[in-house]
């Protein structure tokens, strides 16, 4: 039985390249974030592709189904838990008295 994702997980959502900007930075469309994301992408990158981002969750509301997760570079983003491409567990380390 698979668990849903926790506070500390890695997650991974894809996005779409809305516009390529000259330095390096790309405007970037999430399924179910209603607004226009900017994110560092790869040098060869054009508008219309869909690329891998990924961050760590620091909020899961299970009734509501939404989940927040702060991108690497690109700030907190709240997104439906169907918008998730991959969950990973991130070991948690116990605390010693």
């Amino acid at each position: 039985m698979a668990r849903g994702p926790r506070v500390g997980d890695e997650i991974t959502l894809t996005a779409t390249i809305l516009k390529v900007m000259e330095d390096g930075v790309s405007s970037v469309s999430i399924p179910t974030y209603n607004f226009p994301l900017a994110i560092d992408t790869p040098k060869k990158a054009r508008a219309g592709e869909k690329v891998p981002i990924s961050g760590f969750a620091t909020r899961v509301d299970s009734a509501d189904g939404k989940i927040t997760v702060r991108i690497d570079g690109g700030g907190l983003v709240t997104v439906d838990l169907d918008s998730i491409v991959d969950c990973s567990p991130t070991s948690r380390v116990a605390v010693r008295e």
